[in-house]
């Protein structure tokens, strides 16, 4: 049952959407970044969970507010990295964290070229195995596929709606698995995941696409160019970067998007840090803060 912000059998009772940042994307031929953890008390949460209780606000106490940052994509051939925490902290209140999301797969430097566990899981490398989304917050990133010519393709990273894409076992497959897509909460629409990297443009190969909620488009095959980064603000995971045709181009996976968080407890606060935005008694966060009713 959704519950609307304000006072409710003598409590003031607030209304979020916590979205922690994204996972990066790998480099150089890997899965795409799994989106930043939902979590949100209306319309709808990540992982396909139930919705959020609103949190009993007490006067006077300042409620830290932290957005988390987007993962920044490593420059040379390796997996992404993981997304930050965002979350919603003060005394009498159970801290509320979403998980950063995961990073993308890619078997260098002793990683396993899965996709790296998160708020939503990153894509993996082939078919080295997902990364897992975190219950109540995002799903799972996809599977790849190795070919029976030693290549193959790369998982798109999962989103806060719905799974990576999950590759089909072919002989000579070799596009990138699209991310999975977000979700819409508070009017907000959160969570891609971000698509997998492509190999070599035989045939037109192509990179998966972001996931809907700014998840970033991978790139290699036919797109030969840098991976593109999950929108800044939507938790959105990065796109895995490819090969070029020549497999000599080190195109650099997407960099994750920053998180965002929004309290609605009914009623203006008598005090704000870190800028937050208000529309009627909703106060959205892009960056880090505080506020005080």
């Amino acid at each position: 049952m959704q519950i609307l912000g304000g006072v409710h059998s003598g409590a003031i009772l607030a209304n979020y959407l916590v979205v922690a940042g994204g996972g990066s994307g790998a480099t150089r031929n890997g899965g795409g970044g799994g989106a930043g953890g939902v979590r949100s008390t209306k319309e709808a949460t990540g992982g396909g969970g139930a919705l959020e209780t609103p949190f009993i606000v007490t006067s006077g106490t300042t409620y830290t507010i932290t957005v988390g940052a987007g993962a920044t994509a490593p420059a040379a051939s390796a997996e992404g990295n993981d997304g930050s925490a965002s979350s919603i902290a003060g005394t009498g209140v159970t801290t509320i964290t979403s998980t950063g999301g995961g990073g993308g797969g890619r078997p260098v430097g002793g990683a396993s070229g899965a996709g790296r566990n998160g708020g939503s899981g990153g894509g993996s490398y082939q078919d080295n195995g997902i990364g897992t989304g975190t219950s109540g917050q995002g799903f799972d990133g996809g599977l790849g596929v190795t070919n029976a010519a030693g290549g193959g393709g790369n998982g798109g990273g999962g989103g806060a709606g719905e799974k990576g894409d999950f590759l089909t076992a072919q002989t000579t497959v070799e596009f990138g698995g699209d991310g999975g897509n977000g979700i819409t909460a508070f009017s907000l629409t959160v969570g891609g995941g971000g698509g997998g990297g492509a190999f070599y443009p035989n045939g037109g190969r192509t990179p998966g696409a972001g996931g809907s909620g700014g998840g970033g488009a991978g790139s290699g095959g036919n797109v030969s160019a840098n991976a593109t980064s999950g929108t800044v603000n939507t938790g959105g995971g990065g796109g895995g970067a490819g090969v070029d045709n020549g497999d000599t181009a080190v195109f650099i996976g997407g960099n994750g998007g920053s998180g965002i968080v929004v309290i609605d407890a009914g009623m203006t606060a008598v005090s704000t840090t870190g800028s937050p935005t208000l529309s009627g008694t909703k106060y959205t966060f892009t960056g880090s803060g505080s506020i005080t009713y």
